[in-house]
């Protein structure tokens, strides 16, 4: 790569600018200390100074590269539905890897078991807060954390699916893959929408318990916020009790698919089965 202009800009900044490019061009394994220094034009101790080592240098070049991202995901309104953030920010997230390939696989899969960077750090917490949003307004069907563990880990693999397409030439072959597993996600994790009054709704089998798992992932959520009336003894058997009644979402949903299954077999109009018979 050429030399970065070390004529008007400082130091620090000559060293990001390499670092980046280098980034850009060739991967992780591009920045060295050597490749960085000429660079950049500057001694290999010019940068230990500035950042303490190569580690730091990654550190601040990913904080800046994820800054806008996350500034973006973080700006949506907090009137906005938290359902439809949920969608926008899984489409930034997958927009933003594949416009900077090589600083996502930096951010996601270079870090060493036990650590990550700060940024992905921040970005997660914004996550968490959008999933607590939907919990208490009584749209989500489990967990917080692990609804938020689903929808993260999701999003990473089709981003990384769809980066290696973009490599190879092939992301017209991956059309539609990032809205069909996003929707495949939340629907997993999302109870329907509350229905309006004057909707002509037929309840189905299994509807209370879910309704309750509902309810129950809701006040796990805003309890959160404290309650005064309970000691933490109290607050911590509560939430076991609640987590146990969410618990039961999934195995109630599976009966009453089952039991609604067998209903419309025992249901069928008559003649139907001998009408398939030679």
């Amino acid at each position: 790569m050429e030399t970065v202009e070390t004529t008007t800009t400082q130091p620090r900044e000559r060293i990001l600018g390499a670092a980046t490019a280098l980034l850009a061009e060739g991967g992780r394994d591009a920045v060295s200390t050597r490749a960085v220094s000429a660079a950049a034009g500057v001694q290999a101790q010019t940068i230990y100074r500035h950042f303490g080592d190569m580690q730091g240098l990654l550190d601040e070049v990913a904080r800046r590269g994820y800054a806008s991202y996350l500034a973006a995901k973080q700006a949506q309104g907090e009137d906005d539905d938290p359902v439809t953030r949920l969608r926008n920010g899984w489409d930034m997230h997958v927009a933003f890897g594949l416009a900077n390939p090589a600083l996502y696989r930096l951010l996601y899969t270079e870090p060493r078991p036990g650590q990550q960077f700060a940024v992905t750090g921040d970005a997660q917490q914004v996550l968490l807060a959008i999933v607590e949003r939907v919990a208490r307004a009584g749209r989500l069907r489990t967990g917080v954390e692990p609804a938020a563990a689903m929808i993260h880990s999701a999003g990473m693999g089709v981003t990384l699916t769809l980066i290696a397409a973009q490599a190879d030439g092939r992301l017209s072959h991956y059309e539609g893959l990032s809205e069909n597993v996003r929707e495949a996600v939340l629907d997993s994790v999302l109870a329907p929408a509350p229905a309006a009054a004057d909707d002509d709704v037929v309840a189905r089998p299994g509807d209370g318990s879910r309704s309750a798992a509902v309810h129950a992932v809701a006040l796990k959520s805003l309890m959160r916020d404290g309650v005064r009336s309970l000691t933490s003894g109290e607050r911590t058997l509560l939430g076991e009790w609640l987590d146990r009644v969410a618990a039961e979402d999934s195995a109630g949903t599976d009966t009453a698919t089952a039991g609604s299954a067998g209903s419309e077999a025992g249901t069928a109009e008559p003649g139907a089965g001998s009408a398939r018979r030679p």
